[in-house]
């Protein structure tokens, strides 16, 4: 399954009521965001960026949501004046997010708001990619872990923080995660299901055979078809049982 497969199959359903990009703040800092909303929406779904912040990527797969019957919204964890453009840029942006967790919070919260100022949707699910991934299950351990009712990531980062731990009250979790991630380990996600099992959580774990860190973003080097089919039929699965309730 490639992009061309993507358009093909999008073609044969709605387009979103709307569709643009949403200007907001946290504090003094103004954020952009990206809306897609579905005309009779069956739940909403928060999704939250790379590394390289949002781009046509996340637009692109809230489209997708969107043709699928669910409003989306990708929020904005670095801000209109954050540099992107170099691997120094985006280890600069995401490592202060890190250190500042209640600054990743509170970006969090301010997506959150945006979305469900924008949604009559019920049932939320967060989703996210890499550094994103990350993010959500940041989201999934915090207080504001009611919120959703499910929590995706996307070859994201697994590890939990010091300081931080799993209770086993969070809504269920899926990790999709590829077997040839170098960047991301296999000990890495067998450490988080240690955790996971350890606390008692409801949580699934997929692994892509020889998918590669980030296999899931079209026209990059590591995308792989296979693994971005497999898991994006993993993910409207959790979707569609998460908002059913």
């Amino acid at each position: 399954m490639n992009i061309k497969y993507f358009a093909v199959a999008s073609a044969l359903l709605a387009t979103p009521v709307i569709a643009d990009d949403v200007s907001y703040s946290v504090g003094d800092d103004a954020l952009t965001g990206y809306w897609a909303a579905a005309e009779n929406p069956q739940g909403l779904v928060l999704i939250v960026h790379d590394w390289d912040g949002l781009t046509d990527y996340e637009r692109k797969r809230a489209d997708m949501l969107a043709e699928m019957g669910y409003d989306a919204f990708a929020l904005d964890m670095f801000g209109d004046d954050t540099p992107t453009e170099t691997i120094d840029h985006r280890r600069a942006a995401t490592g202060a997010l890190y250190q500042d967790r209640t600054r990743m919070r509170a970006l969090l919260q301010a997506g959150v708001a945006q979305a469900r100022e924008r949604s009559e949707a019920e049932a939320m699910v967060v989703m996210g990619y890499c550094f994103g991934g990350a993010v959500t299950l940041e989201m999934a351990r915090s207080d504001m872990t009611a919120q959703a009712r499910g929590y995706a990531t996307f070859h994201g980062g697994l590890s939990t923080p010091e300081g931080q731990s799993w209770d086993g009250d969070e809504p269920p979790l899926l990790v999709m995660h590829g077997g040839a991630d170098t960047s991301i380990t296999l000990q890495d996600v067998t450490g988080l299901a240690s955790e996971l099992e350890e606390a008692g959580n409801t949580y699934t774990i997929e692994v892509y055979s020889n998918a590669p860190h980030a296999f899931t973003v079209f026209d990059s080097d590591r995308y792989n078809a296979r693994a971005d089919a497999a898991s994006w039929d993993a993910f409207t699965a959790f979707l569609a049982n998460r908002t059913s309730e």
